[in-house]
């Protein structure tokens, strides 16, 4: 199936589902904290305050499976993990940095819309 046979418009096209996984906001934290390099899970889990271990696996997980992050094991004892973005990763992530960077920037204003709507 080619680009051009893809519409996330039509109800059974598999584009949903990657819609859905690039606009949650754990993959976008995820890929966002990769932006700077290979992280082991540790690290990653610091940078993506408030995600439960579960879920940042269950993320990291659909990420790898789609391509956009790649699971290296170097065999020491302990296991050492990293988490890096592919090259399809770091093209979403040029994607997803301005979207990030309009959220904080309008986030005051935002936050005045809701206290204004909230009052009424």
């Amino acid at each position: 199936m080619s680009a051009l046979e893809y519409s996330p418009y039509a109800a059974d096209c598999p584009s949903r589902q990657l819609l859905d996984r690039i606009g949650d906001r754990w993959s976008v934290l995820t890929i966002g904290s990769l932006a700077g390099g290979p992280l082991r899970y540790s690290a990653l889990a610091s940078r993506v305050q408030g995600v439960s271990q579960k879920m940042l696996t269950q993320t990291l997980r659909a990420l790898e499976r789609d391509g956009l992050v790649t699971r290296t094991v170097y065999p020491e004892i302990p296991p050492h993990v990293e988490y890096e973005l592919t090259e399809r990763g770091r093209s979403l992530r040029a994607v997803l940095e301005p979207l990030e960077d309009w959220a904080t920037t309008h986030m005051a204003d935002v936050q005045d819309s809701r206290d204004a709507f909230d009052a009424r």
